[in-house]
């Protein structure tokens, strides 16, 4: 067993170190859906699928407008998000969004159904989601994931990052991945969702800058002080964010302060103090299989950090986070399947 893990361990720091920009197609051709156009559907309709927007059927608010359960009139249950208070910036964010999706195709992208748009009102219709968020998951007191559930979900979010990348006729940049945005299906396969700030670059340039930034914590440092956008500032997210899973802690949680950041904290943990780090449900010491989980959340942490370097030429791209979680995650399966025939 210590000798596959080490096999993964050395794969591991191959990947990292080489840094490796392969331009061949994106690893899973299985996971591209066919391309469906997405339809125009009515406002009444709308009004009838959420029961007139009724406070039972909201799902969330964001700063966009709100997110509204509701049941189309052939039976299909969808989300509803309605872009309220139309402004100037509200109406880019709609048209970023439907620009952006309607033309991806991943199992791992929240799949749109249709739209609503007039002068006064604009709705997109996405795939209902039926267990929520990741940030549901990871911080409700009844609700848990254990470590092969979360290493699915974020192999499942890079896979998504992958395909924006590297899978796409131009690069897309999402600009602003964290937990809300990672949304769940009813088998619990993830969904990158919220394309509302998200940049399509050219093909002559692989960068371009904004003046809209996205959520504190998760962003870039060249994101947030110089509103440069490439496909490196969503590796630095996802660095993130695979911290935020693994540890259960927010990049702004209150003991992150002066010069003690999310990523300061697992560094100077590593590697010797990773259990102190890992969320609490995860990992106790009678657990069987133990020393070899350990590492296998020590290589996801290293992994993490790799991807959130200040350097952005230096940071780890999503086809190489994919086949190092990969590895990891079927490695862990293994775990499960012994505890089963046991």
């Amino acid at each position: 067993m210590l000798g596959i893990i080490s096999g993964i361990a050395a794969t591991t720091v191959v990947i990292l170190l080489l840094r490796c920009r392969r331009k061949d197609a994106v690893s899973r051709n299985v996971d591209l859906l066919p391309v469906v156009v997405p339809r125009r559907i009515s406002y009444y309709e709308l009004v009838q699928a959420t029961i007139a927007y009724d406070e039972s059927n909201l799902i969330g608010k964001g700063s966009f407008g709100s997110v509204y359960k509701g049941i189309l009139a052939d039976g299909t249950v969808v989300a509803v998000k309605v872009f309220t208070f139309l402004t100037e910036v509200t109406s880019r964010s709609f048209d970023a969004e439907c620009q952006v999706l309607r033309n991806l195709r991943h199992r791992n992208l929240t799949k749109v159904i249709g739209s609503c748009s007039n002068l006064e009102f604009k709705a997109l219709v996405l795939a209902y989601m039926p267990n929520g968020s990741l940030e549901k998951w990871l911080y409700s007191h009844n609700l848990c994931l254990d470590l092969l559930q979360r290493t699915s979900i974020m192999t499942d979010v890079a896979s998504a990052l992958e395909y924006l990348h590297f899978g796409y006729t131009t690069p897309v940049v999402h600009c602003d991945l964290k937990p809300s945005n990672t949304l769940l299906d009813e088998n619990m396969v993830a969904h990158v969702s919220d394309f509302g700030i998200a940049k399509i670059l050219d093909e002559e340039n692989s960068a371009m800058h904004t003046q809209t930034l996205a959520t504190l914590g998760y962003m870039a440092p060249e994101y947030g002080v110089e509103g440069q956008v490439s496909i490196r500032i969503d590796a630095y997210s996802f660095g993130i964010l695979l911290m935020e899973t693994f540890s259960r802690m927010k990049p702004s949680d209150e003991m992150f302060k002066d010069d003690l950041s999310l990523k300061s904290w697992i560094e100077e943990s590593l590697p010797n103090a990773t259990i102190q780090i890992i969320d609490a449900n995860l990992l106790r010491q009678q657990d069987e299989h133990f020393n070899e989980k350990l590492q296998c959340v020590s290589m996801i942490f290293k992994l993490a950090l790799s991807c959130c370097t200040e350097c952005p030429q230096d940071r780890t791209n999503m086809k190489d986070v994919v086949a190092v979680l990969k590895k990891i995650r079927r490695h862990l399966a293994t775990f499960s399947d012994n505890s089963r025939s046991n």
